[in-house]
Formats: C-alpha cells, sequence, structure tokens
C-alpha cells in the first residue's frame, strides 16, 4: 500500500556489490526470540473502506523460516500483500517485503518492492557491525529507475519496518501500563525516522477463521513535521505468540484492515483463545 504499511511487507539480495559484514552485533541490538520458531505461516483477508462500506479487496501473507544469510544461521521472514481485481479498479496493490535477521533478532538485510497505483519501487536496507556500532547502506530505486545509495556509521540501533515486526512479538508487556510508549528509530531505502509503539490496552478480536482472541492491541506511529503520527494498529493474541490477528491501516487514500484467516507452525499453545 505505502511505505508504511506492515504493516507493507521482496526477494533478491544484492550483496555483491556490497562488503561482506561481520556478524558480531551489538548487545542492544540483539533480542531474545520468544515468540515464534522456524515454519511459522499466517494468512490474512485485506479490506478497505469504500463510500462507508468495508470490501474485501485482497489478501496477505506472513511467514517466517531459519534459513543462512552468507553462511550465518538467521531468520527469514517475509510479507506479501495482494490486491484481487476488485482493488485493482480502486488502487493496484502487489508488495513483498522480505528480512533476514540473526536468530537473536539484529536486523541484517530488508527489501522491499513495491507496485502501488502506478509507482512501482525498491527500497533495501544492508546492516553490518562493526566495534560494536551498526554500519548502514541504503538502496532505493526509484519509481524512474534512479539508484540513490547512502551509507552510515551509527552509534545506535535502527530497524526496518520487517525486522521491528518481529522484534515487537518477543516483548514483554507483563508490567506495561496503557499508554506506555517504546521509542525506536525506523529506516528505509532513503530516510530515518523517530517512531513508537505505543500501547493501548487489552481487548477481544474475532477474526476471520471464526474465532475470537483476547489480544494486546498495540500503535505504531511515526513523526512526520514535528508531529508523531498514527500508522497502523495492531492487535496481538496475548499470550507467548503474540500472533496478529487483526490490523488498522491508515492510509494516505483511505482506511483498510486485514484480519487473519488462518495460521501454522506456532510455537507455543494459543492460550489467548476465548470460548
Amino acid at each position: 500500500m505505502e511505505d508504511k504499511l506492515m504493516n507493507t511487507l521482496k526477494i533478491m539480495v544484492l550483496t555483491t556489490l556490497l562488503i561482506l559484514p561481520s556478524f558480531g552485533a551489538k548487545a542492544q541490538c540483539q533480542l531474545e526470540n520468544t515468540a515464534f520458531k522456524s515454519g511459522e505461516y499466517l494468512s490474512f483477508n485485506m479490506y478497505f473502506n469504500w463510500k462507508f462500506i468495508w470490501v474485501k479487496v485482497g489478501s496477505a501473507s506472513m511467514s517466517v523460516v531459519q534459513t543462512r544469510y552468507q553462511g550465518k544461521p538467521a531468520y527469514r521472514g517475509s510479507l506479501l500483500t495482494r490486491g484481487n481485481s476488485r482493488a485493482d479498479k480502486l488502487f493496484v496493490l502487489r508488495d513483498t517485503l522480505l528480512s533476514y535477521t540473526t536468530l537473536e533478532l539484529a536486523p541484517l538485510y530488508y527489501r522491499k518492492a513495491a507496485l502501488e497505483g502506478s509507482r512501482y519501487y525498491i527500497d533495501e536496507v544492508f546492516y553490518s557491525y562493526h566495534n560494536g556500532n551498526p554500519f548502514i547502506k541504503q538502496h532505493q530505486v526509484s519509481s524512474k529507475g534512479v539508484h540513490e545509495w547512502k551509507q552510515h556509521t551509527l552509534s545506535d540501533c535502527v530497524y526496518d519496518m520487517m525486522n521491528m515486526f518481529l522484534r515487537a512479538r518477543s516483548f514483554n508487556p507483563s508490567n506495561w501500563k496503557k499508554g506506555y510508549e517504546y521509542p525506536f528509530t525506523m529506516i528505509d531505502g532513503n530516510k530515518t525516522m523517530s517512531a513508537k509503539i505505543k500501547y493501548n490496552g487489552k481487548t477481544v478480536v474475532k477474526a476471520d477463521n471464526g474465532l475470537k482472541y483476547r489480544c494486546l492491541q498495540l500503535s505504531y506511529l511515526e513523526k512526520e513535521d514535528g508531529k508523531f503520527k498514527q500508522i497502523v494498529d495492531f492487535f496481538i493474541t496475548d499470550d507467548a505468540n503474540h500472533v496478529p490477528i487483526r490490523l488498522d491501516m491508515y492510509l494516505n487514500f483511505g482506511s483498510a484492515k486485514a484480519f487473519l484467516v488462518g495460521m501454522k507452525g506456532q510455537r507455543s499453545a494459543m492460550t489467548s483463545l476465548v470460548n
């Protein structure tokens, strides 16, 4: 849909253009994975608000597998969004997001290839860690085919959209109070920005599989023109898996929702299921 979609989620690594990174990731960039295991697969129905009516406009799928990245063990996470023929009449949507992380969830690589309307572009981020500091290479191919490269050595960790989504599932919310905020720096193919995740309490959500789940409600916000803008609300199961059940996306051209329709390969029992 646009850069914000997780929401929103691109498959060919251009490592031949880069120096191979070392994997001595800074401790603060790492986080123990407690939420998912290799082989997890989630599928969603997508809806768009059209003249006050919610219309099904496509599907999305999310998966994570253990693999290798430049010879080292890694997780590969992917998110695909596809609009249907009805959606194409309103807005063409073909997004593929890909990320690699260490097994400790330190980011290694991110790619987003997006066809949104008549605009096709590619974002990439390459991470390495030198002397305890992240070294970042950003690459964007614009809709006009222009390549833009940037590189930085940073003192603090930064995260792309896919990596942060995987990390957030392993956060421990047991001591969170409503209104708690987790700030971080978001990165894509050509910019970095201040962002935060805000905890909005608990609620019960019915998925498109007909089941109800007790969920934690979180918001993702980005800083734009000096103010934080709400990008997406996401509802994750209130159990060890933290599976996303519903996403509410606030887009430049309207609003959209995604509801879980299927899942398999969960790491732990789904104790959030409501009878």
